[in-house]
């Protein structure tokens, strides 16, 4: 009996394998903390980025979406041929790239001079415009030599390339390795509590930006005492740069312990009683690529290159033929194609639509969102664990999420303010707001004689609530104070208005929202974290769907495969044509230094919401061409599960897509909610979650 008991412990092994398990669990925790935090600053310095180079919301598109092209250049074969090789000591090279990337972001900064403040305020005698014209032209004109040999942006599109490259191997490998050594049911927690810290990630990330986008880009080079605009200004830029330098340290860090992991772990709680090495007992996705380990004198097979490559078109064959993966990157690229485009610039929207500050803005979504995705990424992963769900069970729950979050979105379609009230773009200079924008709105008899500007955007606030687009176009005279507390008198264009004031002063900055659009802010922001949770809900079951839906050695590769197809078409068109719409919106371009276009300084905020209402919806119903290709086969599966509904309530979605049909299979949500009484809450994406869900049920049932 001692001898039996001795040859069943593995004396070598066996007191490593738990130490390294949870070394691997708390690195790729740390990993996926520093990659979304990085990720999440660079979301939160978008307007940052974009008025200190100067660049449309399109261009900025771009480079938010080279990320994905950095991932697309190499995940593929990272995914594949990385699951061959030594995968923590690949993430720990990812995260060594991730960083470079992360430094090289920030570099613009030092190479570029002082940013030069364009506040144009023609207001004073003539011979003082001719003084101050003349200097404003010695400075530009200096400024302007500097800025057009440069093309400062091209380093953040190269660094956040680079961040894409190495971020490729921290997903598929980092899970694969996971799941390969964890028991099944420990997987949907494990990877739960991962998710969980990586979202606090974003979390800081968002507050960093926050917190920097109210510290004026060039501190400690500039007198702060001279900046004669704050960060409520549309054309304040905050210290984006050094929170690269941050993160991209963050990274580094965290790349320390893959270099100290083995190749592989031990399956938990699973030993050979006949051999006194641990080997897996079940087969995994690296022995069918690596050879086993052998007793004795037997040498290991070693797998050739050309091997690899040739099994590689047949895998795909086979992964692509799973109809079940199939509607997963389908369903996932429809709902990361909105979520992108509207995370890229949500910050922007809450700021052009309700007013808010750009910093304000970043740090609710911190403060507030961000909590509620963590919360429900946990209770995903404790639901699934705690009741045992199969992985119909986890389709229902994925299915429940996506559809609750949806609704909240479409609530808050009715919560939007309207535009700001300024003069010559929104409403006319009488406060009416019958007006239709062209650049010559912007003149009217008050302010006909004063030789104005139409380019610049210096906005002033008059005591009568109008916002006028400088302090010339206002008919200002007169000033007093300087700085942030300068006060502009004698402003003729004040007593135009309908609503007459009998002070006719204006200070500087935009005149802030009326109180009603502050308390439907407070419903859209509740509204949002609801969403989030509901969303964030569906993730953790989402994910299990798909790793218990594809064949063990095909692991890695669909977890790539998913990856890149959905960053490519769901990362990197999103945030261009979202980008290039949001464009169309914009009611006042400010001017660069050698006068070409700059960034857009006001937008019309209700054209910015039906934009992005509009694509998601749009997004949505693009969905049902790919989806449609099912129909026959999903009709046969409705029918054979109709007898089930009543004893089974989530199937009941099943009549809400029947009732769909009426409409068309799969039209747009507006045209059967009448139709639908029982299921009001039924949309479009829904019904391809319903398909795996239904598809699943007749797999398990068969």
């Amino acid at each position: 009996m001692g001898g039996q008991h001795r040859s069943d412990v593995n004396p070598l092994p066996g007191p490593s394998q738990k130490p390294d398990g949870a070394l691997f669990l708390v690195s790729l925790a740390f990993v996926y903390f520093a990659k979304a935090f990085c990720g999440a600053y660079l979301k939160s310095s978008i307007t940052q980025i974009e008025r200190r180079f100067d660049i449309p919301s399109s261009l900025i598109g771009v480079i938010d979406g080279s990320f994905e092209m950095g991932n697309l250049l190499v995940i593929a074969f990272v995914s594949y041929f990385g699951a061959k090789l030594h995968r923590p000591r690949l993430i720990g090279i990812g995260c060594l790239i991730m960083a470079i990337g992360s430094f090289l972001i920030a570099m613009p900064h030092f190479f570029q001079g002082p940013l030069v403040d364009s506040l144009f305020c023609f207001f004073l005698s003539p011979m003082a415009k001719i003084l101050k014209s003349f200097t404003i032209y010695v400075i530009f004109h200096s400024a302007c030599e500097e800025a057009a040999g440069s093309s400062m942006w091209v380093y953040v599109f190269l660094g956040n390339v680079l961040r894409g490259i190495g971020e490729t191997p921290i997903m598929p490998l980092g899970v694969s390795y996971l799941d390969d050594f964890s028991k099944q049911e420990n997987t949907p927690f494990y990877l739960a509590c991962i998710h969980t810290v990586g979202i606090l990630g974003p979390m800081v990330g968002f507050m960093m930006g926050s917190y920097l986008a109210k510290i004026y880009v060039d501190i400690g080079f500039v007198n702060l005492e001279s900046i004669t605009i704050t960060y409520k200004d549309s054309r304040w830029v905050g210290a984006w740069w050094l929170g690269f330098i941050v993160s991209g340290t963050v990274i580094l860090l965290s790349s320390i312990p893959f270099f100290f992991l083995p190749k592989s772990l031990p399956k938990q709680g699973e030993e050979d009683s006949n051999h006194t090495n641990t080997e897996l007992a079940t087969v995994t996705e690296q022995e069918h690529f690596l050879p086993d380990e052998a007793h004795g004198d037997e040498k290991e097979k070693l797998v050739t290159f050309q091997e690899m490559v040739k099994d590689f078109i047949p895998s795909i064959k086979r992964l692509f033929k799973n109809s079940i993966y199939s509607m997963m990157i389908l369903t996932n690229l429809v709902s990361v194609n909105s979520f992108i485009g509207m995370i890229t610039f949500k910050p922007k929207f809450m700021e052009q639509t309700f007013g808010q500050s750009a910093s304000k803005a970043i740090f609710l979504i911190g403060i507030m969102n961000l909590p509620a995705v963590a919360l429900g990424i946990i209770t995903g992963g404790f639901v699934l664990k705690r009741f045992k769900l199969s992985i119909v069970g986890a389709a229902r729950v994925a299915m429940a999420a996506s559809i609750g979050s949806f609704c909240m979105l479409g609530i808050q379609n009715f919560l939007h303010c309207d535009n700001a009230e300024v003069a010559g773009l929104t409403v006319s200079y009488k406060g009416y707001p019958e007006l239709s924008y062209n650049q010559q709105s912007l003149l009217s008899e008050c302010n006909m004689g004063c030789s104005c500007s139409l380019k610049h955007w210096d906005p002033v606030c008059a005591y009568n609530g109008m916002t006028y687009a400088s302090p010339c176009l206002a008919g200002c005279q007169t000033s007093s104070g300087t700085g942030r507390t300068m006060v502009f008198h004698n402003c003729t264009c004040i007593s135009d208005s309908v609503m007459k004031a009998t002070n006719m002063s204006a200070v500087l900055g935009q005149c802030p929202r009326k109180g009603e659009c502050d308390s439907k802010f407070k419903i859209y922001m509740a509204l949002s974290v609801v969403g989030s949770f509901m969303s964030a809900c569906g993730g953790t079951p989402g994910y299990i769907v798909l790793l218990r839906s594809i064949q063990p050695d095909l692991k890695s590769l669909a977890l790539g495969m998913q990856t890149l197809i959905v960053r490519t078409l769901g990362g990197i068109p999103p945030p261009i044509y979202f980008g290039a719409l949001i464009d169309l919106t914009c009611l006042k371009w400010g001017t660069k230094q050698c006068g070409g276009r700059g960034a857009c300084r006001i937008y019309d905020a209700n054209y910015i919401w039906y934009t992005l209402y509009c694509l998601m919806v749009l997004l949505f119903r693009f969905m049902q061409s790919p989806v449609s290709k099912h129909e026959k086969f999903f009709h046969i599966l409705v029918n054979s599960a109709r007898g089930n509904v009543q004893a089974d309530h989530s199937l009941a979605k099943l009549e809400c897509c029947l009732l769909a049909e009426k409409c068309g299979f799969l039209t747009a949500l507006s045209g059967c909610l009448s139709s639908i009484r029982s299921s009001p809450v039924c949309f479009d994406f829904s019904c391809s979650e319903v398909y795996i869900y239904v598809h699943l049920k007749s797999l398990t049932e068969s």
